[in-house]
């Protein structure tokens, strides 16, 4: 085979090679039996020969050393003598058999010759041929889904194996702009394109939790360009009108994140009143006293004790029409001596009198102050352990997803559970004050209790099952036409819109699009955290472990799962998700993380990727990043990020055969994420009302987002 040969080895490492080239190669293409080969170009390989196996390497670098060497004889001059040097990354063997298995287990020695790679090698590197004797796929060995074509040899494709792919997880990493979302986009397209040994995928599970608003379009389409594997995809889109996270799915981790009780005093009371919810049914025929009256009552005693003369004043402040109204509540408590006490308070307001400044002055008795607060405090000290006829049913851990009423935790549970960890004199009541009105916040603030349901006053049959194959986009194996519920209402809603939409009345979706760009950042990582952690319960349960594989993808992970805490507290979406990085590829959960900054990300979770496609990175810090995260063998691969253009990857890992730049195939449609045209659109003419500025803050205000179908209209072409 000396006619294939284009140099030999001078000096090799553990996986690196150094080639010299021939000093009659003149150029560095050569001439073979079948065509014209080139042999020293960045990307392409070469092939060394060892015994009955060839090693193939990817060259990395190609130099040129110039010795000069004139002597002193006149009548002679000698000119500059070139010697030519590859140095090629050796990545994998071509077998006796033929097959190429990633990896080299056999070393060349000193002088080893160099081959040129002839396209029966390509054909092996690169999977272009079939088995012999089998047209069949083997899922678990074969390298078999195109995903994009090889820049050095365009007429090869680049394949992976989809089931190695997802079943260690992945990450896709790059610069914004560089084409991430279309990567990931082209790749479930693919998938879907596929012909799998006569079949089509119709059991996928993909849940996207999309950060941008981004994915809709890519396995909707638009009018124009409608996705042409929509109905098998039949995608369900989430937005967030359609996000509803019940409040009582979360564990006692979800709650301790959210409100942030202090751990010395409020935490221990949240939880055992969250135990007491959870826990104990009410009788519903006791009418109570709302907690705003309680909370206006304990002011006022507090006011009361501290018998100061100005802030005694602010007794009085709406005093007289509190009085009203309390007397006009319908509630099973005897508020006689309430009332009187505050009658008795109203009788001193009459020695308050105010100076042409503002100055007060008066005499007001210390004795009624201190007496009404008396009374007042053993009142509510009544109400506390009289207000709710509990009975309690068998212990429950709390964790568990059982309904209660958040208004009910509120106005009773919190008292009771104060009521039996109080001793006469602390101030434990006063501590958990601040707690109390964090969650009465919550529960006023639409942001974040229209999402958490914090206001469902009626629970919501089998509401977990109806949550769960929600987000799997399996709701039609629970759904009943009959059922009023929002979830049922919802997904009406979404059957009745549109013949696209109609398509879900059918079968499942195979792609869920959770939409997470209106969602308040407050909530953002407990509504991710809990459906991550709720997927990954449901698919532990299952008779079958591993029967319902799924990928949920991280759109903009940084988000999700930072290698730093934003603050003291580490967030509760990494936790659950570093967990499912180490646990759930045995439940058939595989993670698809997606960032534009890799070293901002967990350590853990992408310590647990064995399969990466990385786009041009040009920050220092995440080039390191990643090449700390690869073999040492890849990283002379790697020197290639920061000039990687647009939609071109390096792609390495256990879904590949061989680590490889490839051109990731065209997203068709591409998701919404296009670069802005400055140019094109500074340029065009448009219509005065353009953007209709009254109609997108109008939205704006209701916290919706302006989706409006006749933008193109608005445009003179």
């Amino acid at each position: 085979m000396s006619e294939r040969s284009i140099g030999k080895v001078i000096s090799v490492d553990s996986f690196r090679a150094y080639i010299r080239l021939d000093d009659d190669l003149k150029s560095l293409y050569k001439s073979g039996y079948e065509d014209i080969f080139e042999v020293a170009r960045i990307n392409s390989y070469v092939i060394i020969p060892i015994g009955s196996d060839k090693i193939v390497a990817m060259v990395t670098s190609v130099r040129s050393i110039d010795e000069t060497e004139i002597e002193k004889n006149k009548e002679a001059i000698f000119l500059t003598k070139s010697a030519r040097y590859l140095v090629a990354t050796m990545i994998g063997t071509i077998e006796n058999s033929g097959k190429y298995i990633q990896g080299v287990y056999n070393y060349p020695i000193l002088d080893n010759p160099v081959w040129y790679v002839t396209s029966q090698d390509l054909d092996n590197i690169f999977d272009q041929k079939k088995k012999e004797g089998s047209e069949k796929i083997n899922f678990d060995d074969d390298y078999y889904l195109p995903i994009g074509t090889s820049p050095s040899f365009s007429d090869y494709k680049i394949k992976i194996n989809p089931d190695k792919f997802f079943g260690k997880h992945a990450a896709i990493l790059g610069n914004t702009g560089s084409g991430k979302s279309c990567t990931f986009a082209s790749i479930i397209q693919s998938m879907f394109d596929f012909d799998y040994n006569g079949k089509k995928l119709k059991n996928a599970h993909i849940i996207i939790f999309d950060t941008n608003g981004e994915y809709k379009q890519a396995f909707q389409g638009t009018k124009e360009n409608p996705y042409k594997n929509l109905e098998l995809v039949n995608p369900f889109h989430i937005d967030k009108d359609g996000m509803k996270v019940p409040f009582w799915f979360m564990n006692f981790a979800d709650f301790d994140y959210l409100f942030e009780p202090t751990s010395g005093t409020q935490a221990p009371v949240l939880k055992h009143a969250l135990g007491l919810a959870k826990n104990q049914t009410v009788s519903i025929s006791q009418k109570l006293i709302p907690q705003a009256y309680i909370s206006k009552l304990e002011i006022i005693i507090n006011e009361c004790v501290t018998n100061d003369f100005k802030i005694i004043n602010t007794i009085y402040e709406g005093l007289e029409d509190f009085g009203k109204e309390l007397v006009e509540l319908d509630t099973d408590f005897d508020k006689t001596k309430i009332l009187d006490s505050l009658r008795n308070l109203m009788k001193e307001k009459s020695k308050i009198t105010k100076t042409k400044n503002d100055y007060l002055k008066g005499n007001i008795s210390a004795a009624v102050l201190t007496e009404s607060a008396k009374i007042l405090k053993t009142e509510l000290s009544l109400y506390y352990s009289s207000a709710r006829k509990v009975e309690v049913t068998k212990e429950r851990n709390i964790d568990l997803p059982i309904y209660f009423n958040f208004h009910d935790l509120l106005e009773s549970f919190f008292d009771e559970a104060i009521s039996e960890q109080e001793n006469s004199g602390n101030r434990l009541r006063e501590f958990v004050s601040t707690l109390r009105l964090r969650l009465q916040s919550y529960l006023s603030d639409e942001r974040i209790s229209k999402p958490l349901l914090l206001n469902e006053t009626e629970e919501i049959t089998n509401a977990l099952a109806k949550f769960i194959s929600f987000i799997l986009g399996d709701f039609c194996k629970v759904y009943n036409s009959t059922d009023t519920d929002l979830f049922t209402e919802s997904y009406k809603t979404k059957l009745g819109k549109t013949d696209i939409e109609k398509l879900q009345e059918a079968k499942s979706s195979q792609v869920t699009i959770i939409d997470m760009s209106l969602l308040p950042f407050e909530v953002l990582e407990t509504i991710t955290g809990l459906i991550g952690r709720l997927i990954l319960e449901f698919t532990s349960r299952l008779p079958e472990r591993g029967k319902l594989p799924m990928v949920i993808a991280l759109e903009e992970a940084q988000n999700y799962i930072p290698e730093k805490n934003r603050s003291d507290r580490e967030s509760i979406a990494k936790k659950v998700f570093e967990r499912i990085a180490r646990e759930g590829r045995k439940y058939g959960i595989s993670l698809l993380v997606s960032s534009q900054r890799p070293s901002e990300l967990s350590k853990t979770v992408l310590s647990q990727c064995n399969s990466f496609i990385i786009h041009r990175l040009q920050n220092p810090e995440d080039q390191k990043y990643v090449r700390q995260l690869v073999s040492a063998a890849n990283e002379d691969i790697l020197q290639q990020l920061p000039i990687l253009p647009q939609q071109h990857v390096v792609v390495m890992g256990d879904a590949v055969r061989t680590p490889v730049q490839a051109r990731m195939n065209n997203a068709n449609p591409r998701p919404n994420s296009n670069n802005p045209k400055f140019i094109e659109n500074w340029t065009k003419d448009f219509q005065k009302d353009f953007p209709n500025y009254k109609k997108i803050t109008e939205a704006w205000e209701k916290g919706e987002k302006y989706d409006s179908t006749d933008d193109e209209a608005d445009i003179k072409e």
